[in-house]
């Protein structure tokens, strides 16, 4: 099979779909790769390391998409790439289309094959491509929490750690899967008071015992949230329904009442944003303010440790390029069911339930349009 990895148009974006060592593997199952000119250079990749690696090299993301049966990207593609895509062809990366129906209706129209990394499960009903991003960025959103809550970014000048004589910073997570266990792993770190809501008391039970106490563990009641927000310095939003729009938990009436310069990172910003008031921002302009309420809601947070991410993600993702490249879509679905769960759009149907739902479109299942 013939991959083709294009360079990475959105803004800010310099992770790339296949390193190096990616490509090497590839090459030596019989495939052919070619990636763009630059894909991976800001992080360490240059066009002479995937030479060496056994990939041609490209010069535009035309010719990538004119010669590949299959293209690898990070995030989803841009109007202009989703133009490029034609009937048949396979692409294996990041969709997020529950907010993102403008990106869902040039899929369906270009007939392509587009399977999403966030929806694919494993046995135990994980999502073994989601979680190395999801640990990123929840590692990161304490790191960018942290910073703005510094006073020249608009914070309430509050350092989370605290020091003697001083308490720490309140650090309130909703969520508490691989994003938030994440989040609290860097708070508590920071010697932060930290707490957790989940809506799984099992899940709450799990992390009482990973923390050994260190974080308040509360079910994820209306009230029990509010009541915590309210006198929160920094709010990480991590939830998480896959596939689906994120549920707004915080609504705008709260900002009012909330303390002044007072953080929300919204973490589930590529689902729509789990706060009312989100919008996606980007690393240029990554922050603004509503009532007195600064929000950072970056939507590709994992950009900004570009090379850490592309090496994470790439470990999870190549075994399944591997197998879709080796055996073709049709066989490597049969052989993983749970690898058929990525699969979002196909002939201009879409395949995922909770994609169809949160855009109002009817659903296929892959059983049936494969």
């Amino acid at each position: 099979m013939k991959i083709g990895v294009p360079k990475e148009i959105k803004a800010q974006e310099y992770r790339v779909g296949l390193t190096p060592h990616g490509v090497a593997e590839l090459c030596k199952h019989g495939h052919t790769v070619v990636v763009q000119t630059d894909a991976g250079k800001q992080i360490g990749f240059s066009d002479d390391s995937y030479r060496e690696a056994g990939a041609d090299i490209a010069e535009t993301a035309v010719e990538i998409f004119a010669a590949s049966e299959m293209i690898v990207k990070v995030k989803e593609p841009q109007a202009g790439e989703c133009k490029m895509l034609r009937p048949g062809q396979v692409l294996f990366t990041y969709l997020h289309l529950a907010p993102d129906p403008d990106q869902a209706h040039l899929l369906q129209k270009s007939d392509c094959t587009a399977i999403a990394y966030e929806t694919v499960t494993n046995g135990s009903g994980g999502l073994p491509l989601l979680a190395p991003m999801s640990q990123v960025a929840g590692r990161l959103s304490v790191q960018a929490g942290a910073q703005c809550l510094e006073i020249y970014r608009g914070g309430r000048g509050v350092l989370l750690g605290g020091v003697p004589s001083v308490a720490p910073g309140k650090v309130v997570i909703i969520g508490g899967g691989v994003v938030g266990t994440n989040a609290a792993h860097m708070a508590v770190g920071l010697r932060a008071d930290v707490t957790i809501f989940d809506k799984s008391i099992s899940r709450l039970e799990q992390l009482d015992d990973l923390f050994n106490g260190q974080v308040r563990t509360l079910y994820a009641s209306d009230q029990a949230i509010k009541e915590a927000v309210l006198e929160a310095d920094l709010v990480i939003g991590a939830v998480l329904l896959p596939g689906a729009a994120a549920p707004k938990i915080i609504p705008k009436s709260w900002l009012k009442e909330m303390q002044p310069g007072s953080v929300l990172v919204d973490v589930s910003i590529d689902q729509g944003g789990c706060f009312e008031t989100s919008h996606a921002t980007t690393h240029d302009n990554p922050t603004y303010e509503v009532d007195g309420i600064v929000h950072y809601c970056v939507a590709n947070m994992p950009g900004a440790v570009a090379r850490t991410s592309t090496l994470a993600l790439t470990n999870a993702t190549l075994p399944y390029v591997l197998e879709l490249a080796d055996k073709g879509v049709k066989s490597a679905f049969s052989d993983n069911p749970c690898f058929a769960e990525g699969l979002n759009v196909y002939k201009g149907d879409i395949t995922n339930p909770a994609v169809a739902e949160a855009l109002g479109e009817s659903f296929v299942a892959p059983a049936q349009v494969m």
